[in-house]
C-alpha cells in the first residue's frame, strides 16, 4: 500500500492527541500563573524571577511537552482497517498485517492500563513472530467503531486463549 493513499472502503482510525494537548496547556498555564504570582509579589527569601530555578524547570516542562505534541502530530499515526488486512501507519512507515497471517486474536480488558477511561485492548499474534501486537482502543478516535471492526476481524481469524492482560 502506498504511504499517501488509503484504499477505498478502508476505515481509518487516527491516534488521539488529547492527552498531549492537555499536558502542554496545563504546563503553559502553570508557567503563566507561577510567573504572574512571582512577578506581582515581592518575596524576600526567594531568588529574583530571573534567577528562579523553579521557573526554569517549569519552562523546560512546557518546551518538552510542546515538542512531544509537535512530534506526535507530525508522525500522523493511524490504524487503517481494510477488507483483508490491518495497516499500522505513520508518516514514514507502514506495517501491513494480512488477516491470513494472524495466528490468534483476542478482544478483552486490560486491568493494569487504563487509557482515556477505557481499558479495552485487542491482542493478536502473527505467524513467525514471537511478540504480540497490542492495540489499546482508548488511544484511537471512534472507539466504538474500532471495536466493531475488530469484532468483524475476530470472526474471521482464530480466537486466542482467555487470559488477563497486565496481570502477572
Amino acid at each position: 500500500m502506498d504511504l499517501h493513499t488509503t484504499p477505498p472502503g478502508a476505515k481509518v482510525f487516527r491516534y488521539k492527541l488529547d492527552f498531549h494537548y492537555q499536558q502542554a496547556l496545563l504546563y503553559l498555564v502553570t508557567l503563566i500563573f507561577y510567573a504572574g504570582v512571582r512577578g506581582t509579589f515581592d518575596f524576600d527569601r526567594l531568588p529574583s524571577l530571573v534567577e528562579d530555578p523553579i521557573l526554569y524547570i517549569i519552562m523546560l516542562f512546557v518546551v518538552i511537552s510542546f515538542v512531544v505534541l509537535f512530534l506526535n502530530k507530525a508522525r500522523d499515526r493511524k490504524l487503517i482497517i481494510t477488507e483483508d488486512r490491518l495497516v499500522f501507519h505513520h508518516k514514514f512507515h507502514e506495517r501491513e498485517i494480512p488477516f491470513t497471517e494472524i495466528e490468534w486474536f483476542h478482544i478483552g480488558r486490560e486491568r493494569a492500563v487504563q487509557t482515556a477511561g477505557r481499558s479495552q485492548v485487542i491482542v493478536f499474534k502473527i505467524k513467525d513472530r514471537r511478540r504480540l501486537f497490542r492495540i489499546r482502543v482508548g488511544r484511537y478516535e471512534h472507539e466504538k467503531d474500532l471495536i466493531a471492526e475488530m469484532q468483524r476481524i475476530a470472526a474471521q481469524v482464530p480466537k486466542g486463549k482467555r487470559f488477563a492482560f497486565g496481570m502477572r
